[in-house]
């Protein structure tokens, strides 16, 4: 699902990417993802309560038209955040340079940054280099791993996910490319959700179906439930994280509402997204998949599998490959939700580590923390409490992590 073929991108869409000069590297750091007619849209952004001014704009545009992209703009290395009233006059300002450039209206355009916060965006940089990153756009595989390379900020890969549906004699393409490897808990809700308690998260999935904004937010809703708000690096939420869905509808396919493969499919595809930004998290050597099971329910399983990858203690475990399944009965405990202690059970992978809140007499420790060097494992924890289960991607705490955000602004 993830290799790059130009007959795997969705029809309708264009791409490019240039150096506009907001990263200090000087590496490209503006894209565009232009529809060739207004695509319908489906978004959902970060619950923090602070929220980075082009996402203001983006709910407000989404709103305006109903559910229709023309233009995405995407800037990194400058989260235009904190920024105040110059902030959100830099966003419409982009709106407005795009609109002229491509002959639509500026709430059909969809901008997003990501980068250092409390820092002016020079919106003129962006402004100047529209003309150049028009005249590079292209529909082939190319084109679209350049918009993956510009949108990244401390990651060290790009990200991108493809897939086809055959549905009749027909075929329907999704494709997604995203970043994030700090400041990574989403926590997404609708653009028309009140906000709540979210380096940013931003997505980007693209498919040439039909499908009606309505009918596109219901399944976005679904997908993102499963994935992106099912992972963790750091614990923290960013200002920006964006996950948006455009149909651009080319194929000539129309997808109606509850029509499970193409729900299924897209859910493949953010999935394969979230894995591939948690393996990038910043300073990462292990990933880690929590499996939660037998809770009060799926949303209380979600709260244990947050308080285990959130607490520092169990993290900088993993990272020493420390099988001290201590720190996890104590987050588990920490967690708030319904436990018996004396009911627990923890697998590492198939080696029993806990039962019945205690120590397993077959729990081998060599064995144990021979399996925890491994830079992929899982953790299974039975909760005998009911029927809820989740399952939930996360990572290790190194050294490496905090040398990278210690010093992210100099």
């Amino acid at each position: 699902m993830s290799d790059v073929s130009g007959f795997l991108i969705p029809a309708g869409f264009r791409f490019a990417a240039t150096r506009a000069g907001l990263k200090p590297s000087g590496w490209p750091d503006f894209a565009l993802i232009v529809a060739d007619e207004a695509a319908s849209a489906a978004a959902l952004f970060t619950a923090n309560r602070i929220t980075a001014a082009p996402l203001h704009v983006d709910k407000e545009h989404l709103r305006a038209t109903g559910g229709r992209v023309r233009v995405v703009a995407i800037n990194a290395g400058n989260a235009n955040c904190a920024a105040g009233q110059a902030g959100l006059d830099a966003a419409y300002a982009t709106c407005s340079a795009a609109a002229m450039e491509f002959g639509c209206l500026p709430e059909e355009v969809f901008p997003s940054s990501t980068g250092v916060i409390g820092v002016p965006l020079p919106v003129e940089k962006l402004v100047k280099a529209l003309p150049v990153v028009k005249a590079e756009l292209g529909a082939e595989s190319d084109h679209f791993q350049q918009v993956a390379q510009a949108i990244l900020t401390t990651d060290l890969v790009e990200k991108t996910a493809f897939l086809r549906l055959e549905i009749g004699d027909r075929e329907v393409r999704i494709a997604a490319v995203g970043k994030g490897s700090g400041m990574i808990h989403p926590r997404l809700v609708p653009g028309q959700a009140p906000a709540a308690p979210h380096a940013t998260m931003l997505v980007y999935i693209l498919t040439d179906a039909e499908v009606e904004p309505a009918v596109l937010q219901g399944m976005l809703n679904a997908a993102v439930e499963v994935s992106f708000n099912r992972i963790s690096v750091d614990g923290d939420t960013s200002t920006n994280d964006t996950v948006l869905l455009l149909a651009s509808g080319a194929s000539g396919v129309k997808i109606p509402a509850g029509y499970t493969p193409f729900a299924e499919a897209l859910k493949q595809v953010a999935k394969s997204l979230a894995k591939q930004i948690v393996a990038d998290g910043e300073g990462v050597r292990h990933v880690v998949e929590l499996r939660v099971n037998g809770a009060a329910s799926d949303a209380e399983a979600v709260v244990v599998a947050k308080a285990i990858a959130h607490s520092p203690l169990v993290k900088t475990a993993w990272a020493g490959s420390d099988p001290n399944w201590g720190r996890l009965m104590a987050a588990i405990g920490n967690s708030g939700a319904q436990i018996e202690p004396e009911r627990i059970d923890i697998w590492f992978g198939e080696l029993r580590i806990c039962r019945d809140g205690g120590r397993a007499l077959e729990m081998d420790v060599a064995a144990a923390h021979a399996y925890l060097r491994q830079p992929e494992f899982s953790i299974s924890i039975d909760l005998h409490q009911g029927e809820g289960s989740c399952i939930f991607w996360t990572t290790d705490l190194t050294a490496e992590y905090v040398r990278i955000n210690a010093d992210y602004s100099t």
